[in-house]
């Protein structure tokens, strides 16, 4: 099994990750400073990775790591913040045995070779939530997703929204149209052609229509775009060499090889049939995520993309597993265009040339022209090579202006959750889950979404550390 050691570091961050993290019941959050806006009325819900070590053995990558939700619940008597495991069936046998017993993204089985056919990967449920009428989703794009209770977090299981048969797996990052109540996923079943599956559901869930198309070797796919009547696929130039893996000999990151030569290809469905509308191919990048996708007066779809230029981003993640890091893995804010017909690209531009990941629009806006753009970066004269996201940030596109936080020395806020006001529809916040490295602490902070340069209108402080999570949603009163 391949496993790395947790290093001393002096980066602040890595004390996130030290230890796995404690779980709290529903506890009242102490207002640090400031007050919570009367209007601010829902529940934040966060998904990462809680814990990277068992048996004194570290994980060996990031994604490796058992999901954890936080959730924070905003009423009129204050908020309410409960953090739970989920519990996976590989996390409670391996709770049982206190020792690591399956593969994983970043890891081999332990033990024999043999081990590899006998043991599956396990969920580790760490990746983003979904939150339907009466479930919470714990999302993890190698299986099905596991429900959970909206309010305590209790663990239900896995759950096939009514369509995933075995072999199914469904994406970290469906898409949500507010308008008609429809989600979009995906899910890719490796081979040696892998097989792209595409859901349609309605609001509660449940998975109304499906289709299936047949990739190029497997890729590593991520995410994808709703724009207008579309849906965009960049798949980059990365593919799996199955026979280590297949073997033992290797884990899944580890046999993933960088192949510019091969280009970015571009698929372009039908949101109605789930139908394949173009393919093309352009030139090569990789991309963990895009903001939004829409279609232009001139019927072009544009497509907003944090741009790497190679797959180095995947070491870099590799190593903050391990609480140092050295590789400098650098995207930015780019534009793809392109012809939804004929697939034909027009036109790829940066926008801004600022590190940018866990992208997003207002959720009104997803599909749709967003005159705003919010992301996690890094504050100016950061040593990207040697810290983890520090910052976040507004681009308005109609103005070409960012307006970008600064948490201070040794803090490092989640990716940005934007939140329309209840009271009132102009006023919106942005809410943020921040580690202190000062005073190893985890606090819940809240902007208002049109002065993020500004201090915090409130900051509520968490029963325990929170490590750096991936993705979170918010679900309205």
């Amino acid at each position: 099994m391949h496993t790395i050691n947790f290093k001393s570091t002096s980066s602040a961050w890595a004390g996130a990750i030290a230890q796995p993290a404690q779980e709290f019941s529903p506890s009242q959050l102490q207002v640090i400073s400031g007050k919570i806006p009367a209007g601010l009325r829902g529940t934040l819900y966060r998904n990462g990775p809680a814990r990277l070590e068992r048996g004194n053995i570290r994980m060996g990558h990031w994604f490796d790591g058992d999901g954890a939700i936080l959730a924070v619940h905003f009423t009129s008597e204050g908020a309410t913040g409960v953090y739970r495991y989920v519990q996976t069936i590989g996390y409670k046998e391996e709770e049982v045995k206190n020792q690591l017993l399956f593969a994983n993204y970043g890891m081999t089985a332990p033990g024999a070779i043999w081990n590899t056919w006998l043991k599956q990967f396990k969920n580790a449920a760490n990746t983003s939530v979904l939150a339907l009428p009466d479930k919470l989703l714990a999302l993890w794009e190698g299986g099905k997703p596991h429900a959970l209770d909206l309010q305590n977090l209790e663990t239900f299981g896995e759950d096939d929204l009514e369509g995933l048969s075995n072999g199914l797996s469904y994406s970290a990052h469906c898409k949500r149209d507010l308008q008609t109540g429809e989600i979009f996923n995906f899910g890719v079943t490796p081979g040696l052609n892998a097989t792209l599956n595409i859901y349609k559901s309605i609001s509660t869930g449940k998975i109304i229509q499906k289709s299936q198309f047949q990739l190029d070797g497997t890729p590593l796919l991520h995410d994808f775009v709703l724009a207008g009547q579309y849906l965009i696929f960049c798949i980059p130039p990365v593919r799996m060499n199955a026979l280590p893996t297949l073997f033992g000999l290797s884990s899944y990151s580890d046999a993933l090889e960088w192949k510019p030569q091969l280009g970015t290809q571009i698929l372009v469905f039908d949101r109605e049939t789930l139908s394949l509308v173009s393919r093309s191919e352009t030139e090569p990048w990789y991309q963990w995520h895009f903001s939004n996708g829409y279609v232009d007066d001139s019927g072009l779809v544009n497509v907003d993309i944090a741009r790497y230029e190679d797959f180095q981003t995947n070491q870099y993640l590799k190593e903050v597993a391990t609480g140092e890091t050295h590789t400098a893995a650098k995207s930015s804010l780019s534009r793809l265009q392109l012809n939804p017909q004929s697939g034909k690209v027009t036109a790829i531009e940066q926008i801004l040339d600022r590190h940018c990941e866990f992208p997003s629009v207002p959720p009104e806006n997803v599909g749709k022209a967003s005159r705003y753009t919010y992301f996690s970066t890094f504050r100016q004269g950061t040593d990207i090579s040697e810290e983890i996201l520090n910052a976040i940030a507004r681009f308005d596109h109609q103005a070409e202006k960012l307006t970008s936080s600064d948490c201070g020395e040794n803090r490092y806020p989640s990716e940005p959750i934007y939140v329309e006001d209840a009271e009132n529809p102009n006023q919106a916040w942005v809410v943020t889950v921040v580690y202190d490295g000062n005073i190893n602490s985890s606090e819940v902070w809240v902007f208002n979404a049109d002065r993020l340069d500004e201090e915090p209108v409130c900051k509520l402080r968490l029963p325990s550390v929170i490590p750096h999570s991936f993705h979170g949603t918010w679900k309205p009163a």
